[in-house]
């Protein structure tokens, strides 16, 4: 059995769900991308190629076995992408939560069944049909729980909208000792400069007290400053618009200290290093051109 333990973001990784790019099914049609970012490629031809996608992360591999991480990867399902574990379930505490996520990607969840198998079935939970949600907008942070979403009433209109408010409130119910926070992001179909798809796209918590942020992912501005006020001015890393487009608040972290990070983020890693992390450089172009990088790509199941 797989003793699930997530508490936070950065306490020392032991067990991981990495996504695949094997039979990743080739250049989307336009109308089945799920995100802006992916269309801009599509359109340019410049949407990454399979054997890039896994080299990168084959790289990301060889990082887990560096600091002994026991890594699951899913199923292959021939001509079909499944490189984004994050999307398809989380962990919180002890608790294994399947997300409720587009209804085509639902295959994407039977794919991980091995590792499923090996939970305690009364740790894992089945969120109720309205509630919508993705793991890259669900940030554990110790008493807290950070959760992104969009409550606009044209929510249906927004295939960038992921995570709604009746979810924000059935996990409060579930976790009802911790302090759940929600923020809500700014959402474009269209375009990828001024959509957050997820909380990790514009956010994220590292090391014991710091965090990266972009100001313009939230639609809200007194949320944005609560998590400024939060961590402390000195303690964030703003990230420009560009920057979030290149997903640089994306990165992992394997411990409080070890973080895993895209080889050109030259202004971020050079910051992490100036703090004292030590930073672990992988390319991961390729899979940021579909809006994710590693957070992304990866459903921790055991921290210490």
């Amino acid at each position: 059995m797989l003793r699930l333990n997530i508490n936070n973001e950065t306490s020392r990784l032991r067990a991981v769900i990495l996504g695949i790019a094997k039979s990743n099914g080739g250049i989307p049609k336009l109308e089945d991308c799920y995100d802006p970012k992916s269309i801009d490629h599509v359109l340019a031809g410049s949407y990454p190629k399979e054997q890039d996608m896994v080299s990168e992360m084959e790289a990301v591999v060889q990082v887990f076995k560096k600091y002994d991480v026991q890594v699951f990867r899913p199923e292959v399902i021939e001509d079909y992408n499944q490189i984004f574990s994050r999307d398809i379930a989380f962990v919180i505490e002890d608790t294994f939560i399947e997300a409720n996520i587009l209804p085509d990607r639902e295959r994407e969840y039977k794919a991980i069944e091995k590792v499923i198998s090996q939970i305690n079935p009364k740790k894992i939970v089945i969120l109720p049909k309205e509630c919508h949600v993705e793991g890259g907008d669900v940030v554990p942070w110790n008493e807290h729980l950070f959760v992104g979403t969009y409550s606009g009433r044209d929510y249906a209109d927004y295939i960038t909208a992921r995570t709604n408010i009746d979810a924000v409130i059935a996990l409060q119910e579930l976790f009802p000792h911790k302090k759940v926070k929600s923020f809500e992001l700014r959402k474009s179909n269209t375009n990828a400069t001024e959509n957050a798809l997820h909380l990790d796209c514009c956010f994220q918590p590292i090391g014991t007290n710091k965090a990266i942020l972009h100001k313009n992912g939230f639609l809200v501005e007194s949320e944005y400053e609560w998590l400024v006020n939060f961590f402390g001015k000195e303690n964030i890393f703003e990230i420009t618009k560009e920057e979030m487009y290149n997903m640089n608040s994306n990165v992992f972290s394997i411990s409080e200290e070890i973080i895993i990070s895209e080889k050109n983020f030259t202004r971020l890693n050079c910051w992490l290093r100036e703090n004292g992390f030590t930073v672990e450089e992988v390319p991961y172009a390729e899979i940021a051109k579909q809006e994710g990088l590693l957070r992304c790509s990866t459903l921790p199941l055991i921290r210490d």
